[in-house]
């Protein structure tokens, strides 16, 4: 199986300036591939041009400008150019199912933060040596960085990563190891269910309380959201030194924020991990519960628009995407495969409106967000504990019905 590290990088100042200049000549090479794109589409004929055709022009390009581009890893260089074949490949593929398209955009300095290094050894090496709690990776144009490596590597690294994160740089491996040896079996099985008020329900009636994040820094975001919004909008060059330091402030804000949620997933992940053999979800589609609702244009004025609930709704998602369900659900995934457990995700249909008593189903069971009442048989219980029992019933079917 493939694990993924993340270390923080302690880079010289030297080797802070090459490294950024690294990303910024690797993001003129995208940018200069997808102008040769659009150009050849436009002009040529609509000829669409291939990663082929452009990874076989990279020893001219770099024989042409070798301060800029001659100086990188050839194969590093060749992985920006596989991201933007990815990219319009995603492109035509939602143009096909009918998704809005979403045409591959130039991308600017501080939007392109990520190198990647397709093979350890070729334009980079780990070094495993170990030099107490600092290890060094070596980059072809940077030379020998230090690492923070706070755990150790286990497997042979495949993959090397360079990524910047405002002023901090991280080292992100990709290494291949044995599949870990399952945790002992607990006997246990569990149903999920994912809220708003609760991170989680589960079906033995426990409670996560959501940790709402982004709401808790809401203040400090706002306030310094507003100090930058007093400075107009310019290339990082051309910034001031207070622009440069009301940007950081709110990049330091957002990366705080998204630290402490990614924590909170872990945690909660592990923990279930731990305790149950068997666990079953909702399978959400989160991209469409958090959509904006459509127009309601009015007809008897053209041109004006009734209520949708687009205020309220816009709330909604914001406590969605502050949830972070989708991280939890793609972390507890992992943790659940190392661990040998098994996690069923189930149709979310009318889980908080069936009754786990009697089996009816309706939209009266719920009169409130947090009670049910069934309306057949009168049993009174909590409404996400309801939904998580139903989800895990679901589950139990679904794992009986396709034995592993």
């Amino acid at each position: 199986m493939i694990r993924a590290y993340k270390f923080l990088m302690r880079p010289t100042v030297g080797q802070a300036v090459a490294l950024t200049a690294m990303l910024a000549d690797h993001c003129s090479l995208y940018n200069g591939a997808l102008q040769e794109r659009r150009d050849a589409y436009r002009h040529v004929s609509k000829t669409s041009v291939k990663y082929a055709m452009q990874s076989a022009q990279l020893k001219e390009i770099r024989a042409f400008d070798p301060e800029r581009q001659g100086r990188w890893s050839f194969s590093s260089q060749q992985a920006t150019l596989r991201r933007l074949d990815k990219a319009f490949a995603a492109f035509f593929r939602r143009v096909k199912s009918g998704e809005t398209p979403g045409y591959p955009r130039f991308r600017g300095v501080n939007w392109f933060d990520t190198v990647d290094f397709p093979k350890d050894g070729d334009g980079c090496r780990w070094d495993s040596t170990p030099h107490g709690p600092v290890t060094r990776v070596r980059l072809q144009g940077v030379g020998h960085v230090k690492v923070n490596q706070h755990r150790p590597v286990i497997g042979k690294v495949k993959t090397v990563s360079v990524k910047r994160e405002g002023r901090k740089w991280f080292v992100v491996l990709s290494a291949e190891q044995p599949r870990p040896e399952p945790l002992p079996k607990t006997g246990s099985v569990v149903g999920i269910d994912m809220g708003i008020a609760n991170f989680l329900a589960d079906s033995n009636g426990n409670f996560v309380p959501g940790p709402r994040h982004g709401r808790r820094a809401a203040a400090k975001l706002e306030a310094a959201q507003q100090a930058l919004s007093r400075y107009p909008r310019r290339k990082a060059k051309d910034r001031t030194a207070n622009h440069q330091r009301a940007v950081e402030k709110v990049a330091g804000l957002h990366g705080k924020v998204r630290r402490r949620r990614l924590d909170h997933a872990h945690k909660t992940a592990l923990g279930l991990v731990r305790e149950h053999d068997v666990i079953a979800h909702e399978d959400l589609t989160i991209r469409n519960m958090s959509k904006a609702p459509a127009p309601k244009p009015d007809s008897d004025r053209p041109g004006s628009f009734l209520p949708n609930g687009a205020a309220a709704k816009a709330g909604l998602n914001r406590s969605i995407a502050d949830a972070g369900w989708g991280v939890f659900l793609t972390i507890l995934h992992a943790k659940a495969e190392s661990a040998g457990r098994k996690v069923i995700a189930v149709d979310p249909r009318n889980t908080s409106r069936r009754c786990p008593e009697c089996g009816h189903t309706a939209k009266e069971n719920r009169p409130t967000q947090e009670k049910f009442h069934c309306q057949d048989c009168g049993h009174n219980a909590h409404a996400d504990t309801v939904g998580a029992l139903n989800v895990l019933r679901a589950g139990l079917v679904h794992r009986d019905a396709n034995p592993a």
